[in-house]
């Protein structure tokens, strides 16, 4: 029962599980052991509260973030920050791609460049030519691959009574290395492509649904459709940062205990991992390296899409034919063909990633600003308007999202 339930939220929630997110999580790991468990749970219920507003705004209204975006904010606002999530999810699916050929080439062999090639090609091709309704269900089957993790962390030698306590009674480093891994990982944790993604999904739901109309339209009735909403999205955000605990976990147990504290991507994570874990644990890392990748590349590069799609009017679903939707889909090819040229580019995984993190941090801030009016908007939202604790919850997510990025800045500006 609770299975039917799950979509929108459980692929969203898994997609922030991407390759480079698991290469934040490793480094937090590797670099300080088990002493940022604790940031996982600090940011669950403001991930959950942020997503729960991205999906109710997308299902009630019946149209996607950046439309909605559209009502509040001038034109030339919407189109920039659209703008930069395009450009930060193109530095995003570049590194994912690396990655997910790096860790092919390390389980089979091979050259790089050309796996990763395969990937964005499939890429393309499903999102292009499969409608939503079957391509749906074959997201949600590759969040499947994230159990990888747990896998892995059940391989390894956990000290769980140390890792608990530390998780649960955290002792922080007062040094700028650790905030800012902990800036890292709350913005790895919360991301705009995440919000755009959600809100579209929902749409992409409705049209497919019973009641193919914006809950707003609804003389009564609805609430059924939020308590859906509600559980998925809770799952799917738990989820994600459970598997996030686990990589951490995984990362903390293995390298930081043995003197490696620095990663740079998640397939040095995995390298990293062999000589001291065996085969078995590496080969469980590398190819959740290529799992999630799969997940996220659509979600990366279609959250761009819909963003763009929306903000000039364009027809914006999965469920289009090609010829139908051709802003859309063009948008969608363009930024995952980029995102694998830049892998020629000699720019290295790192740099693309901290160009990500830059764009996404000047991106969220006024984007979930912006959702928290939207939901609170009973001309946008009816009589669907958040209740007081997702709102309280929500401007909380915000307001720590908005320390986060000026730390970031701080750092980057200073460093």
């Amino acid at each position: 029962m609770v299975l039917r339930l799950l979509g929108p939220g459980l692929v969203t929630g898994a997609a922030d599980d991407d390759p480079s997110g698991i290469a934040t999580y490793s480094q937090a790991g590797a670099q300080f052991g088990y002493g940022l468990l604790w940031t996982v749970f600090l940011t669950t219920p403001f991930m959950i509260a942020i997503q729960l507003v991205s999906a109710r705004i997308g299902r009630v209204t019946g149209r996607g973030l950046a439309a909605n975006v559209m009502e509040l904010a001038p034109r030339w606002l919407v189109l920039g920050l659209v703008f930069l999530l395009v450009a930060a999810n193109t530095f995003n699916i570049a590194a994912d791609i690396a990655a997910m050929g790096e860790s092919l080439s390390l389980v089979i062999g091979g050259l790089n460049h050309e796996h990763a090639l395969i990937f964005a090609f499939v890429s393309i091709l499903l999102q292009v030519f499969v409608p939503y309704r079957r391509y749906s269900p074959v997201l949600k089957f590759l969040t499947l691959t994230l159990f990888a993790y747990v896998a892995t962390a059940l391989t390894v030698n956990i000290p769980w009574s140390t890792a608990l306590l530390a998780a649960i009674w955290p002792r922080p480093a007062i040094n700028a290395d650790y905030f800012l891994m902990v800036v890292a990982v709350l913005g790895t944790t919360i991301s705009p492509y995440l919000f755009f993604w959600q809100a579209s999904q929902e749409v992409e739901e409705m049209n497919q649904g019973k009641v193919s109309r914006p809950l707003r339209e609804l003389t009564r009735g609805g609430l059924t459709e939020l308590d859906r909403i509600k559980v998925d999205t809770t799952i799917g955000m738990i989820f994600s940062n459970a598997i996030a605990f686990f990589i951490i976990l995984t990362t903390a147990a293995v390298l930081n205990a043995h003197g490696v504290t620095n990663i740079n991507s998640a397939t040095q994570a995995a390298e990293a991992l062999r000589p001291l874990a065996g085969d078995f644990t590496f080969l469980l890392f590398a190819l959740g390296i290529i799992g999630t990748g799969l997940l996220a590349i659509p979600v990366l590069a279609g959250s761009a899409a819909y963003g763009v799609a929306e903000a000039f009017g364009w027809h914006a679903t999965l469920e289009a034919k090609a010829p139908d939707a051709v802003g859309f889909y063009t948008i969608i090819a363009a930024a995952t063909v980029i995102g694998f040229g830049l892998g020629f580019t000699g720019i290295d995984a790192i740099h693309m990633l901290v160009w990500s993190a830059v764009l996404n941090g000047i991106v969220a801030v006024p984007i979930m600003a912006m959702m928290m009016v939207i939901v609170g908007n009973e001309a946008l939202m009816g009589r669907f308007k958040a209740g007081r604790r997702l709102t309280i919850l929500g401007w909380i997510g915000t307001a720590l999202m908005a320390v986060a990025v000026i730390a970031f800045f701080c750092s980057f500006i200073i460093g």
